[in-house]
């Protein structure tokens, strides 16, 4: 009797693991055009609060929607148009040091190489010197090294853009069309399930809501302080390694670990001394305690649940999968499937096949 209703239970229960098998492969397949679409919806669903307030106000929605994509155009090419400069200085004072930084390894650190581990490092810094001055000097600056890369960079780099100019693209029609795409897909749910999806809908919105809000004003208050901290401790690349250091943030560890490593590197050339270092580690420190015990438990919380090794398989799951895009829609994919699982581990707690 139990082998048959067990059998009964399996058959009754197969149709929600075909669907599912079946829209599993749908997204393997078409994973190389998928992820900015995914973006795009992702950006929209960040969006459309403001869209809906400028509906609010009377204005049409093609309208608002025009507002908030120009705002956000807006906001992106002010962001590009403050740090590229920033970026370039601060890479231009690091090459031009550079040859003394070279001199520093070969008189100190390069003996003390030899002296401890038996490693013996030869280059000529006479040559690199030289190298260096003559091609930064032809290169003409940062537009005159990127504008040639892009002319050569091969398929994947027209595949990287054309990706950026769909999303924006894809986010008008999307973000245009919220409340009329949420209406149609409320309208094919089987009315006798339309309570229960009705009720996971809104979990992953609060899910996804407060995830999305919370993890970016973490990235932003980050970056804020690792920059600030650095200048302060008076670290001249302390912008552009802060900002690496706060944006790295949403993978548990490699915003610090990777933020470290290029503060150690460029304080050591700056420095000279281990001394000098111990103000950058504890800005560091400083840092990851803050995240870990005030930032993330205040702005996100514990809603999302993501163990640091998932955040961690997940953004490389999602990468190898979507490339860059997949980079950045592996936590908000995430903690929509583990709204999923956490459903999915309830009804089997409660069903007989549990018991």
């Amino acid at each position: 009797m139990d082998t048959k209703r067990l059998e009964e239970l399996n058959l009754r229960h197969l149709w929600w693991l075909l669907p599912v098998v079946a829209v599993g492969g749908l997204f393997y397949l078409l994973s190389p055009i998928l992820a900015p679409f995914l973006f795009a919806a992702i950006l929209a669903y960040i969006c459309n609060p403001l869209v809906e307030r400028l509906a609010g106000l009377k204005i049409p929605r093609t309208l608002s929607t025009i507002l908030v994509m120009v705002f956000l155009f807006g906001l992106f090419s002010a962001l590009l148009l403050i740090m590229i400069p920033l970026f370039e200085k601060q890479v231009s004072l690091f090459i031009e040091r550079l040859p003394g930084y070279l001199d520093w390894f070969r008189q100190h650190l390069a003996p003390w190489l030899k002296s401890r581990f038996d490693v013996e490092l030869q280059f000529d810094s006479a040559y690199l010197k030289q190298a260096l001055a003559e091609h930064w000097q032809s290169a003409g600056g940062f537009a005159a090294q990127f504008l040639p890369s892009i002319k050569s960079g091969g398929l994947a780099l027209v595949g990287f853009f054309v990706n950026l100019v769909l999303v924006p693209v894809v986010l008008f029609y999307v973000l245009r069309d919220w409340n009329l795409i949420v209406a149609r897909i409320d309208g094919v749910i089987p009315r006798r399930w339309h309570e229960q999806v009705s009720a996971v809908v809104r979990e992953v919105d609060e899910v996804l809501g407060s995830f999305l809000r919370g993890q970016i004003s973490v990235m932003l208050l980050m970056s804020l302080f690792y920059a600030l901290g650095l200048w302060l401790v008076g670290l001249e690349l302390a912008l552009p390694i802060g900002i690496i250091a706060g944006l790295l943030v949403f993978v548990p560890y490699l915003g610090m670990i990777v933020g470290l490593t290029l503060a150690t590197l460029a304080g050591l050339m700056q420095f000279q001394s281990l001394g000098g270092m111990i103000p950058v580690w504890i800005v560091f420190g400083a840092g990851q305690m803050l995240e870990g015990v005030v930032v993330t438990p205040w702005l996100v919380g514990d809603r999302i649940g993501l163990h640091p090794v998932a955040v961690i398989f997940a953004v490389l799951a999602f990468g190898q999968l979507f490339g860059f895009f997949g980079v950045l829609l592996a936590l908000p994919i995430s903690a929509v499937l583990l709204v999923g699982l956490r459903l999915l581990r309830k009804s089997y707690l409660k069903s007989s096949l549990y018991r």
